[in-house]
């Protein structure tokens, strides 16, 4: 299956102002030939080292054995449920890896005792659990596989049985996996974390849990030869013109998946796009929406609508200034990293800066010393507790909602930042589009802890024109971290701490509502509505 991609609108006539400057400057052919200077001079170091994501295809072509052999011989053994915990884009190109294909995989994104209680109870002795690091481990992560090693040895089952680790050479992780006992997969050090999907980090976890990662990367390599082209066709460059070259720009990336065959893929690019472009205060501000969504109904100037549908026909009318696009999964992945490149050089970023990892450890284990490590707050209603800065929080869940979106710059976001269970999911995606409804302005949602997702809090901001609602989920029965004095509950409401205090500096309203009671979700949709 090839590309297509209809363009119309602002989005063509970027496309026809842009893309042929692309192909005299050879770009295609240059990110393809791993040339670092395409991104000017400050860039050009970290470029040198992280162009490795070019041949991915070929370089990962030599795991498939390995991870085919493990998978039948976890699956003889029993083992056939794969729980990952992993850093950066390769989690969620892995989990929409296994959507896709239809099989199961359970990704721990969070430190909230609701996900891990949620987990640990599910097919335990089946379980193997997939570490995903290209380094080390933050402090989330390693007490959630501690939580795990902990469960193991309860139920007399061998931790060193059962556990994989991915990540890079050399790293101290590497070391202590193989002094414990642990399978161990080496990537490839040479992509960066964003653009890691195709390499071991996302391969082993999809593979193990039954993904066809060998058809994945036979459609990525079905499309690299017209990637790599210098050529007005080719859909890598008319897609970055689209994400960077629209006049004026249109730095709002809404991702709307509508009738496509490939699940769970919006959210991986959304992740790629604000890692690769989403920084640096003149960057893209992508979010995933459906079809039915505010900013896709009645969009915003400054929002571009990609959608990724099932057929995109070049000679159909679409949407005005609209995007459509279909390819087969490992097409899409191979697509987006070659038009984030090509974007970040229209907008004179740097893709490949390795953003921090959510708030520093510096930052979240002071507050886990305190007696309490989060502040309180005030009771706005029964079950919710808020905590506000950079706008009043009032007495009432109503008046808080209601003074945080009063600072909504004419221009700006709303951030929504959940801490909690996934389980919430559907719940989240209502509270988003009660949001997008009310101000008529685009609105992201990121899911799990940003130490685990692999993105600071702040990165994929665009220009930084926002305000951020935090939700933490506290309404699970808390639950104990091995070997330390304080529970996963108070580690998450660290977390929280620590990236609202992040945000704060930069000047940005947050609202903090923590959620103990199941039926507290209904209250603040209501005080939307």
């Amino acid at each position: 299956m090839t590309i297509t991609i209809a363009v119309s609108g602002a989005a063509a006539a970027a496309v026809d102002r842009v893309v042929p400057t692309l192909v005299d400057d050879l770009v295609a052919s240059g990110i393809t030939a791993q040339v670092p200077t395409l991104w000017g001079p400050e860039a050009e170091p970290g470029a040198a080292r992280r162009l490795g994501w070019t041949e991915t295809v070929a370089t990962s072509a030599g795991l498939l054995d390995e991870i085919e052999g493990l998978r039948d011989e976890l699956r003889e053994r029993g083992l056939d449920h794969v729980v990952l915990v992993g850093t950066g884009g390769a989690v969620s190109l892995a989990e929409a890896m296994t959507r896709t294909s239809g099989v199961d995989l359970t990704v721990l994104d969070t430190s909230s005792s609701g996900s891990l209680r949620h987990a640990l109870a599910d097919r335990l002795e089946r379980t193997v659990l997939v570490v995903s690091s290209p380094s080390g481990l933050a402090l989330a992560t390693s007490r959630v596989v501690a939580a795990y090693e902990a469960a193991f040895r309860a139920a007399g089952l061998d931790p060193a049985d059962r556990v994989v680790l991915v990540t890079d050479p050399g790293s101290p992780l590497e070391r202590e996996a193989r002094s414990s006992g642990w399978v161990v997969f080496l990537a490839d050090e040479t992509v960066g974390g964003p653009f890691s999907g195709l390499t071991a980090h996302g391969l082993v976890p999809a593979g193990l849990a039954g993904a066809d990662v060998r058809e994945l990367l036979a459609e990525a390599d079905a499309v690299s030869l017209e990637l790599a082209q210098d050529g007005p066709a080719n859909p890598g460059l008319v897609l970055g013109a689209v994400l960077a070259g629209t006049q004026p720009l249109r730095d709002t990336i809404a991702v709307v998946p509508d009738g496509t065959h490939v699940l769970g893929l919006g959210e991986w690019i959304q992740q790629l796009v604000a890692a690769a472009v989403g920084s640096d205060g003149k960057g893209l501000l992508p979010l995933v929406v459906g079809p039915s969504a505010a900013e896709v109904v009645r969009p915003p100037s400054d929002v571009q609508v990609v959608r990724l549908v099932a057929d995109a026909e070049e000679t159909r009318e679409v949407v005005d200034g609209e995007v459509e696009i279909s390819a087969s999964f490992g097409g899409h992945v191979v697509l987006w990293q070659y038009a984030v490149t090509v974007a970040a050089r229209l907008l004179g970023v740097d893709p490949f800066t390795e953003p921090a990892l959510g708030a520093p450890e510096t930052a979240v284990r002071p507050l886990l010393a305190l007696p309490r490590p989060v502040a309180p707050g005030r009771l706005l209603a029964e079950g919710i507790v808020g905590s506000a800065s950079g706008s009043e929080l009032g007495s009432s869940v109503g008046q808080a909602l209601e003074a945080l979106l009063a600072t909504l710059p004419e221009h700006g976001h709303v951030a929504v930042h959940s801490y909690g269970d996934r389980t919430a999911t559907p719940r989240l995606h209502e509270l988003r589009d009660a949001i997008a409804e009310r101000t008529g302005r685009p609105v992201t949602l990121l899911q799990g802890l940003p130490g685990l997702r692999g993105a600071s809090p702040e990165v994929g901001d665009g220009a930084d024109r926002g305000v951020s609602l935090q939700v933490v989920d506290a309404s699970a029965p808390d639950l104990e971290v091995p070997g330390e004095s304080f529970t996963f509950g108070e580690l998450t409401s660290a977390q929280a701490a620590a990236d609202a205090e992040l945000l704060a500096r930069r000047g940005r309203a947050v609202l903090t509502l923590v959620l103990d009671d199941p039926s507290a979700f209904t209250l603040v949709l209501d005080a939307l509505r």
